[in-house]
């Protein structure tokens, strides 16, 4: 899964992709380098960030979506909270909903079930703004798990699929590094949970707090962690390096699996 930032303000890209052009061909490139599906945010969600006005995340989005949607066959994710948000991405091509929030906004849950699109449950504690002031968990495993099943009921109560449910332990948001390198460890427990298990570590501060590295300096750091996570049960990696992520998990798949890849 290709990161595809169009905000102002990504803690990784800047705006670097703010322009629908300039997100369009890094969509295209990405496609190239093997990504498979797409993830559009139009919010940024880094710790401390401020909320935006649906109507503005209406309208960094759509116009993008549309445009890989007229010339691509990759399918294309929404990384949002806003049921509106959600409503309007979909209309415009996009087929997965990735929400940090796991659908718990009011209709989200009824509406996804009606559209019959794919959604992504992340744990996260508290809110972007605020998630990084003093985290606690007694068990974090324990506690994203219980999230999480908690979740995918609602979810599959409201008359979403089963089978279109995918969940994220949400490294990095509401967690200390402690807590994210535990997460990682035991992976393999949420993996268990039976749903497939979508992990993103690209570029993430704490692989800066571990290896004294800026954000454009963590690209080995997060590939070691994507080959962990996959090795422990992830199916899909979220990530804003797509062609070097590929390749170390596709070396990591074949290994695994006893085949060439």
């Amino acid at each position: 899964m290709g990161i595809l930032n169009v905000t102002p303000d990504s803690f990784s890209d800047g705006d670097r992709y703010y322009s629908v052009d300039a997100a369009l061909a890094r969509a295209r490139t990405m496609e190239e380098e093997g990504a498979v599906i797409i993830d559009v945010g139009g919010e940024s969600t880094r710790p401390g960030a401020e909320s935006v006005d649906e109507s503005v995340e209406i309208a960094r989005v759509v116009p993008v979506i549309q445009g890989i949607d007229a010339s691509s066959e990759v399918a294309i994710s929404i990384d949002t909270s806003k049921p509106k948000v959600m409503a309007a991405a979909v209309a415009a091509g996009a087929c997965i909903v990735n929400d940090i929030r796991a659908l718990r906004a009011p209709v989200a849950r009824s509406w996804a079930a009606v559209a019959e699109v794919g959604v992504c449950l992340m744990h996260m504690q508290g809110e972007p703004r605020t998630m990084q002031h003093n985290p606690h968990y007694g068990d974090v495993v324990l506690e994203v798990c219980e999230f999480l099943m908690r979740e995918r009921d609602a979810c599959i109560q409201a008359g979403i699929a089963r089978e279109a449910i995918a969940l994220d332990p949400g490294l990095g948001f509401g967690k200390t590094l402690e807590h994210n390198l535990t997460l990682l460890k035991e992976l393999a427990r949420i993996a268990a949970l039976g749903a497939p298990l979508l992990v993103g570590v690209s570029r993430k501060s704490f692989i800066g707090k571990i290896l004294g590295k800026t954000v454009d300096e963590r690209l080995y750091g997060g590939l070691g962690l994507a080959a962990l996570a996959v090795v422990n049960g992830a199916r899909i990696i979220r990530t804003h390096d797509v062609a070097a992520t590929r390749d170390a998990i596709g070396m990591v798949s074949a290994a695994l699996q006893g085949i060439e890849h």
